[in-house]
């Protein structure tokens, strides 16, 4: 059974850093991700990478400020936040690909699981 289970959000201010995790299990994904989801907003991506870790992808709002990346042996995907805004308050999702294509990365229609969400606010 795929499973993909968030877990790190919480409430920091204006500036400071913070790091999602997702664990993953079940079987393996050529491509892995973070969306976003704020109030009233549809789901857009954060960043993406393959399931080596060797590639990796990232919106233009955070790219230079957030990090992708895996740990192999724990399985599981990080998103290292820093320098965050306000801006940043959403619902952090988890998502995996069974095929990967890099010029579709950030499309939520391209993923074939997803995670519960972990919520992140960011107060100024």
């Amino acid at each position: 059974q795929v499973q993909l289970v968030e877990s790190g959000g919480g409430s920091v201010q204006t500036g400071d850093s913070l790091t999602l995790s997702c664990a993953v299990s079940g079987r393996m994904f050529s491509g892995l991700a973070w969306f976003r989801q704020a109030a009233q907003k549809e789901r857009e991506f954060v960043a993406s990478t393959t399931w080596k870790g060797d590639r990796s992808h990232y919106a233009d709002s955070v790219q230079g400020r957030f990090t992708i990346s895996r740990d192999n042996a724990l399985n599981t995907l990080d998103l290292r936040m820093n320098s965050l805004k306000p801006g940043d308050t959403a619902v952090y999702y988890c998502a995996a690909s069974k095929f990967y294509n890099p010029e579709v990365v950030a499309v939520p229609g391209r993923y074939d699981y997803w995670g519960q969400g972990t919520q992140v606010t960011v107060s100024s």
